[in-house]
């Protein structure tokens, strides 16, 4: 199926199959569990084909982990915040471009870094801790076989030891490393971090607000908000009963999309339980956070032409990457970022306590100058009970299959969808539409 969405881009395939056979399952029904993108994606490809399709979602609003606020006077992306890879062939960036959004290009290049103390890192230095640090993705990529059992972490350890005491080159993999796969480097599997996929392009960020992508998927749709499931029934020879805390709800078959979070909690009780293998895979893959918090100043005390900040912590993912809202917007925010493990430790924070934390890192580098803002916004993500987490990563001995079996059907009636059921874009915006089209495009064969 992946090959299929990549050859012709995952939007110009959902729609040429939907003018295809526009009726061909009118006599069919469907609950999609779950109103994020995966849930969407797949709810509207399904009802272009003339499906019965009910979307039960348990928050107050659509979008899941995509949501945008505007409080602040410029788009604090509650959730996912740039577009990886935004190429033609991207899914995303495809219904980006379907509804005119804006962007801005986020310049990783245009960055500056202070060691622990508060003092700028030298271009020496700083060349220094990045080839360290790439040299160790290269050593892994060159030398480790796919079914290594080591952590990250170890593999650090056993290339060069040194580094896991040089705070630069540490800073560097909870920065880049743990922000990107939304774990901790003691957690993540060395051989299969980085060995995902990606499209091309430098990554950005949608000023229009990113989550007005996900509108015209939305059109027409029965979507039924503050529905939370607790049972999915598959056991019947034919259809599905979902069981919610505002009623029942039957039909012939089920996508669930809900986050890996949530199936790990067993908040959702399967009749008969999931196969053993998904049970292990929900069981044994990571699901991790990235903890956001948008301080928003009168003045900036920051030099606005500069794009991001980083900035040595300890421990290790305390607020150690800031991007300036002031290279995109005329608005006076600072988003701090904490990741691996302190982003657990951070979404269990108060708001209040966060921003003091994070205020304490921003005075070792600006000291007197760092105001108290005026406006603050703050993520939960490993808190929120309908979430539990931000997205999935591999953990050391898990495979690829642990993600991409998640999303083979069970009993032919029910599907699992998201960003944790495809390892080759798992943590991504893309990848959890495209899993979306792949559960609907399994009823349409079906129904074919």
């Amino acid at each position: 199926m992946k090959s299929v969405l990549m050859a012709s881009g995952a939007v110009a395939f959902a729609s040429r199959f939907a003018i295809k056979s526009a009726h061909a399952l009118e006599n069919v029904s469907v609950i999609v569990v779950g109103a994020g993108i995966a849930g969407l994606g797949a709810a509207n490809l399904l009802r272009k084909h003339g499906a019965t399709v009910t979307v039960l979602e348990a928050k107050d609003h659509t979008g899941g982990r995509l949501l945008t606020d505007w409080s602040m006077g410029a788009p604090f992306e509650v959730g996912a915040g740039w577009i990886h890879g935004p190429s033609s062939d991207n899914p995303t960036k495809q219904l980006a471009d379907a509804v005119n959004a804006r962007y801005a290009v986020t310049d990783d290049e245009n960055a500056v870094f202070f060691d622990i103390n508060g003092y700028e890192y030298d271009e020496d230095e700083v060349e220094r801790i990045v080839d360290a640090w790439e040299g160790v993705l290269e050593h892994i990529d060159g030398t480790y076989e796919v079914n290594d059992p080591r952590s990250l972490l170890q593999a650090i350890k056993d290339y060069r030891p040194a580094y896991l005491d040089d705070p630069g080159i540490m800073w560097a993999f909870s920065a880049f490393t743990e922000f990107s796969k939304g774990g901790a480097i003691e957690k993540l599997s060395a051989p299969l971090f980085n060995w995902d996929e990606a499209f091309d392009g430098a990554d950005v960020v949608v000023t229009s607000g990113y989550d007005e992508i996900l509108n015209p998927l939305k059109e027409g749709l029965d979507i039924k908000l503050s529905h939370v499931v607790s049972a999915i029934d598959y056991s019947a020879d034919e259809g599905v009963v979902i069981t919610t805390d505002q009623g029942t709800f039957e039909a012939d078959y089920c996508i669930c999309s809900v986050p890996l979070g949530v199936l790990k909690a067993n908040n959702i009780q399967f009749t008969p339980e999931l196969p053993g293998s998904y049970r292990d895979s929900i069981e044994n893959l990571g699901f991790g956070s990235v903890t956001k918090l948008a301080l928003k100043f009168e003045e900036p005390f920051w030099d606005i032409e500069t794009q991001y900040f980083g900035i040595t912590t300890e421990p290790k993912g305390r607020w150690n990457y800031w991007l300036s809202y002031r290279t995109f917007s005329d608005e006076n925010i600072l988003l701090g970022l904490s990741v691996g493990d302190y982003a657990l430790t951070a979404d269990r924070m108060t708001d209040a306590e966060m921003v003091e934390d994070a205020l304490d890192v921003l005075r070792t580098v600006w000291e007197d100058d760092v105001t108290e803002p005026i406006d603050v916004l703050a993520t939960h993500w490993a808190t929120d009970p309908f979430t539990l987490g931000a997205y999935a990563f591999p953990r050391p001995g898990n495979r690829k299959s642990d993600f991409d079996d998640l999303g083979e059907p069970i009993s032919d009636r029910l599907i699992l969808a998201g960003e944790h059921t495809i390892f080759d874009y798992a943590g991504t915006t893309h990848g959890a539409f495209m899993t979306g089209l792949r559960a609907a495009e399994y009823i349409i064969d079906e129904e074919g």
